[in-house]
């Protein structure tokens, strides 16, 4: 669509992988900064721990040398040694655990939620539709190589790519059609396992117009490696302007909803064997 296009769109972030890469992806909306800010946590605690240990390595290593100690040291107990090196580490995963606990939280489920999408999984693309938009639903699929156009990324590109507004609150709902596939977009910190026969719930926020990549993370068949996810973040008024255009040119769409309704594991399974003959 020409929407998706324009001179802006040289101006606009793009969330991808780059080439040698260091560190996590930037990141464009809050989730992924809560991300940030607990990896940069744990990254400290790690820093501390490897220096303190080190250097106590290195410290033994010299104190205890053979010269310098001709008859070791018989020494089998020592309880205040034994009592800190048991509630220390306690303490250190209670500082890692109590954010821990709240980022989980935090990203689990949308609150004040502008926009709902439901995202099915299915061997081996994806299909989107916007339930607060009728019927609107659509499948998305990669591009080969030998078909990419310049600027495009190779086993990146999709031909329909997940459309957003900016700044709004996205509730995703995710499932599956056959096999567990996961929605996983690392820019703006969402993962989401699709599982057949199950709806999770999860949501996330583009702070930035532009382009956002991913892929499937979840093993799930032969092509999972070509499996990518494209987000477009369009400000509201061009969004309004696909949504309309959208609503035209998948107005004949005749694809399963992209949510099903959750049904016993036993009957579940039952249907994927009978449906696997």
């Amino acid at each position: 669509m020409a929407l998706l296009a324009g001179p802006a769109a040289a101006q606009s972030a793009v969330g991808a992988p780059h080439a040698w890469g260091m560190g996590l992806q930037e990141a464009f909306g809050p989730v992924k900064e809560a991300i940030h800010d607990f990896n940069n946590l744990v990254l400290w605690i790690i820093i501390i721990i490897s220096v303190f240990v080190t250097a106590l390595l290195a410290y033994c290593v010299w104190r205890y040398r053979e010269s310098a100690n001709p008859t070791p040291s018989r020494t089998s107990h020592h309880t205040m040694l034994e009592v800190a090196w048991t509630v220390l580490p306690v303490l250190i995963l209670l500082i890692i655990a109590i954010p821990s606990f709240r980022l989980i939280y935090y990203e689990d489920r949308a609150r004040d939620a502008d926009i709902t999408i439901n995202v099915q999984g299915r061997q081996w693309y994806w299909h989107y539709a916007y339930p607060d938009s009728g019927e609107l639903a659509f499948d998305s699929r990669p591009i080969p190589t030998e078909d990419l156009k310049p600027g495009d990324l190779r086993n990146l590109t999709v031909d329909e790519p997940l459309v957003i507004p900016v700044g709004a609150n996205v509730r995703v709902l995710t499932t599956g059609q056959d096999v567990i596939h996961s929605f996983f977009v690392p820019s703006l910190g969402v993962q989401k396992y699709t599982i057949p026969g199950r709806t999770l719930e999860t949501w996330f926020r583009a702070d930035h117009e532009g382009t956002f990549y991913g892929q499937c993370n979840q093993i799930c068949g032969t092509n999972h490696w070509f499996m990518p996810i494209v987000v477009k973040a369009l400000p509201a008024a061009q969004f309004q302007a696909w949504l309309e255009d959208a609503k035209k040119k998948y107005a004949t769409n005749e694809a399963a909803p992209a949510v099903i309704v959750a049904q016993p594991a036993a009957v579940a399974t039952t249907q994927l064997a009978e449906a696997s003959r």
